[in-house]
């Protein structure tokens, strides 16, 4: 029985989320008050005679006052009754979210008259904190199309093994700003730069003249086997803290080179020995 729970700030791709989740077949709720998450999942998940075992609410700011304050005890109560819950958090910087509602006349719903839009997003973002800090995986939409997003839930749910941790290794370029849902950043733009080849400018970290000459770099190398040895310590422990994701954003300047093949080559290491492990490219999509 899993009980998946999406939220985060209005604006940032909630409805999209929960859209992906009823293809993936889950039975999908919006704006359902916290104080009603046990009844729903005394009806609907712990029922023997209810059909469904996979189900995804989505949790807004338009709650009751007080309610968003009990989200974390309430969820600690339905794993103590075996109901396996998981928390998506999605967010966007406050520019992005502003230039989305002036471009599709939504009213955000903690706006009035007293109320304008950039003091409803910052009060949303107070009123979401106890979801927000107790989120196994935060999302962050303000580089990502409806499509991309779609693409991303997918890939973090779709090869799901239940007890293990899923990884993302994602590249970036710094020049489009890092990555804000990452829990690991690692810089490599002091590596050599296949950039300033011009025969290999047109090409990505995954074709074969830019491996070929990543591959014959010492130091990419020595890095490559650093950041493996770093995350081979260190991925046990926040699995032994209950962690169900973790996000590997490794950074150069464009995200089209370096980045790109690092972030592959530390995808197909940990390929090797676990299962989990995806791989995105955050510029090339």
């Amino acid at each position: 029985m899993k009980l998946l729970i999406v939220s985060g700030m209005s604006g940032s791709g909630k409805s999209v989320a929960l859209n992906v989740l009823e293809d993936l077949g889950y039975y999908c709720l919006d704006n359902l008050p916290v104080s009603l998450l046990p009844a729903f999942a005394e009806r609907v998940l712990l029922n023997h005679q209810s059909r469904v075992n996979k189900a995804a609410i989505g949790i807004d700011a338009r709650n009751l006052t007080g309610d968003l304050d009990s989200f974390p005890g309430i969820i600690s109560s339905l794993r103590e009754k075996g109901v396996e819950c998981e928390i998506f958090f999605l967010t966007a910087d406050e520019d992005t979210l502003l230039k989305r509602f002036s471009e599709t006349r939504r009213r955000h719903p903690l706006t009035s008259k007293s109320i304008p839009l950039a003091d409803a997003i910052k009060r949303e973002g107070a009123l979401l904190e106890p979801i927000a800090a107790n989120a196994d995986l935060r999302i962050e939409t303000s580089r990502t199309n409806v499509h991309q997003l779609r693409d991303l839930i997918v890939t973090r749910l779709e090869d799901a093994h239940p007890g293990t941790m899923s990884i993302l290794f994602e590249s970036f370029g710094f020049k489009n700003g890092v990555p804000t849902d990452a829990d690991f950043v690692f810089d490599v733009r002091c590596l050599p730069n296949p950039h300033w080849q011009p025969a290999l400018r047109p090409y990505s970290g995954r074709d074969k003249p830019v491996i070929e000459f990543l591959e014959a770099e010492p130091l990419v190398n020595q890095m490559s086997d650093q950041l493996c040895e770093f995350m081979n310590t260190w991925i046990p422990h926040f699995e032994a803290d209950n962690r169900s994701y973790m996000t590997v954003a490794i950074g150069c300047t464009g995200g089209q080179h370096r980045s790109v093949y690092l972030a592959e080559r530390l995808a197909a290491h940990f390929r090797r020995i676990r299962v989990n492990v995806q791989v995105r490219h955050r510029e090339l999509s």
